[in-house]
């Protein structure tokens, strides 16, 4: 069966979000094997507001680029890629149209956007929480004692993570 879906199916958005240094890809990878090693299919966003850049000079989908294509799609037997041009910064929820052969999208940032969200706190790299009071905070990945009212995951609970999230979305 193709992995292309039609629209139709719209997977459920968390985003991981933290201070810089607080280890969010090391928790998002872990969690990715973690929801993966359960047979469900995880896409991911990592919001960059610096910008990036996915193609390497000389080859031929950033030659097409530099010639002047607003999008450039690269196709194998294994991958499809996609550059884009835009005019401004996109909402995460304007990005799952992009994934919807997943089960759950897997963001990383987007801490000032309005979905759900797990924050990852340490404060031996920032002494205060990101999400208190936070509507969208669901949980929190920390080793501090500290209540935010949204259940609190130990930084090497990744297990009870996924759990946690495939109850809360009922994949």
């Amino acid at each position: 069966p193709s992995t292309l879906i039609t629209v139709g199916s719209t997977p459920p958005l968390v985003s991981i979000v933290g201070n810089s240094g607080a280890g969010k890809t090391t928790l998002l990878e872990k969690l990715i094997a973690e929801v993966t090693q359960r047979g469900f299919r995880v896409g991911t966003i990592k919001h960059d507001v610096h910008g990036f850049e996915m193609d390497k000079p000389g080859k031929d989908s950033w030659r097409h680029k530099q010639a002047g294509a607003v999008t450039t799609l690269i196709s194998s037997p294994k991958q499809i890629g996609m550059v884009m041009d835009v005019e401004r910064d996109y909402r995460p929820d304007e990005l799952i149209v992009l994934l919807s052969n997943v089960d759950i999208i897997l963001a990383e940032g987007y801490k000032r956007a309005h979905h759900p969200k797990i924050e990852l706190f340490r404060p031996e790299v920032y002494p205060e929480p990101l999400c208190e009071g936070d509507e969208d905070l669901i949980a929190l990945v920390s080793n501090a004692t500290i209540d935010l009212g949204v259940p609190r995951f130990s930084l090497e609970d990744i297990s009870g993570v996924a759990e946690f999230l495939i109850g809360r979305f009922k994949l």
